[in-house]
């Protein structure tokens, strides 16, 4: 588990990045998704039937059912999905949590954490899914 974003974001990401190693507009089915990237196909399903909410992700029902991306992969940023799951509350909060850490009051960590998370801020609001194609298929053909 990453020490920002839950399990549930985790798998969005994985899943969303799967989805646009296919072919734009074609269903890719959940049982798909689930067996490449050792998800549980339900949890597959439940992240990616809330995430249609967003416009991230769509889904055709039936036999030649799945899901696909609601925008072409050069309009979905990483911070998108993020967002979509887990808010971007992290990315204002104290990662120890403690309450009204700020400059005035720092936590322990707080100019650290700061650096930190900006740059991950930064990084997935460059980032999208077409400039990311190549590393998830290497990614995923060792898993």
């Amino acid at each position: 588990m990453t020490v920002i974003f839950s399990k549930k974001c985790e798998y969005g990401l994985q899943a969303i990045l799967y989805i646009a190693t296919h072919t734009m507009g074609k269903a890719v089915p959940a049982e798909k998704i689930s067996q490449a990237l050792k998800i549980p196909r339900e949890f597959v399903s439940k992240i990616l039937q809330d995430l249609k909410a967003s416009g991230l992700v769509g889904s055709v029902k039936g036999k030649a059912g799945g899901f696909f991306l609601g925008k072409e992969p050069s309009q979905i940023k990483l911070i998108d999905i993020v967002e979509a799951i887990d808010g971007l509350e992290m990315f204002n909060s104290c990662v120890l949590g403690f309450p009204e850490c700020t400059p005035d009051a720092p936590c322990p960590v707080h100019n650290k954490w700061g650096i930190l998370r900006d740059q991950a801020y930064q990084m997935l609001k460059a980032e999208t899914l077409d400039q990311l194609k190549e590393r998830t298929l290497n990614k995923i053909s060792k898993l």
